[in-house]
């Protein structure tokens, strides 16, 4: 299989999916005018909820009705009961499995717990949905951005581990005390700069409000956004064997929940090659 960390490009720059059989599920996602609030539009039930009630009501397998809701889905953002949901991270990184709790918690009870439970902690579906499957149901746009999420942030997220733990390691054998300026250097490894200085800038640029807390969604987008840094700032060498340190982590910390629960974890990576 193709090395992907080999020919590794940044997001934006993915290659052209083919077009799913069914064209008619819509692609884009609606601005939001009012993101601060609970506007009209966040307000009144989305298409997607009421495709995936519909569904489940006709004896649809829930996983496709899931998959077919997340297609007509075109809110980037809404706010739930005071709980802001951000689906589409920084305009370019669909974060999947937040919808899918969104719509899961729509039809509380209707799909089986331990199932639910799957997919929310471990992006596990049944067996009969494999990756082509899964990229016809969403549609090109969304799959691209699933994509950018899977490599901007879920494997961004192992990276970080990497080279943390590279970092303790040498901070041991040296009998340094493990202590907050460890991550700062971990970054500083990978991103040219320490963390502080880094969120500074993505506050700045993303206009967020340093005054306060950064929510989880928030870290999310920084975590995309070191990605892209981290892809613009190296060769691409130096991103490929990142990219395969990143990968090798992931699937060790995949396997136990491989060997717990069944069915496919979605987005797997090509195995990693030496450099």
């Amino acid at each position: 299989m193709e090395d992907y960390a080999e020919n590794y490009a940044e997001p934006a720059l993915l290659p052209e999916i083919e077009e799913p059989v069914n064209d008619t599920e819509p692609d884009e996602w609606a601005q939001i005018i009012e993101p601060s609030g609970e506007t009209a539009i966040a307000q009144a039930i989305p298409e997607g909820i009421l495709h995936f009630r519909t569904m489940l009501s006709a004896g649809v397998p829930w996983h496709r009705a899931l998959l077919e809701a997340m297609a007509r889905w075109i809110l980037p953002e809404e706010t739930i009961n005071g709980r802001q949901y951000r689906y589409l991270l920084l305009g370019e990184a669909f974060d999947w499995l937040l919808l899918a709790e969104r719509l899961c918690s729509d039809v509380n009870g209707a799909i089986p717990a331990e199932e639910t439970e799957k997919l929310l902690f471990s992006g596990k579906i049944p067996n009969t949905v494999d990756e082509e499957q899964f990229r016809d149901y969403l549609g090109p746009s969304k799959y691209r951005a699933y994509m950018n999420f899977r490599y901007g942030v879920v494997l961004e997220e192992a990276l970080q581990l990497v080279s943390e733990e590279e970092v303790r390691k040498r901070h041991m054998s040296r009998s340094y005390a493990d202590t907050e300026e460890l991550i700062e250097e971990s970054y500083n490894r990978l991103y040219g700069k320490p963390r502080r200085e880094l969120l500074k800038t993505f506050q700045k640029e993303t206009k967020k409000d340093r005054r306060r807390n950064l929510s989880l969604s928030d870290l999310k987008e920084f975590t995309y956004w070191l990605h892209k840094r981290r892809i613009n700032l190296w060769d691409p060498a130096r991103v490929a064997s990142d990219t395969r340190k990143a990968i090798r982590r992931l699937e060790l910390l995949e396997q136990g929940h491989t060997n717990k629960s069944s069915g496919p974890t979605l987005g797997k990576y090509p195995t990693a090659q030496s450099p």
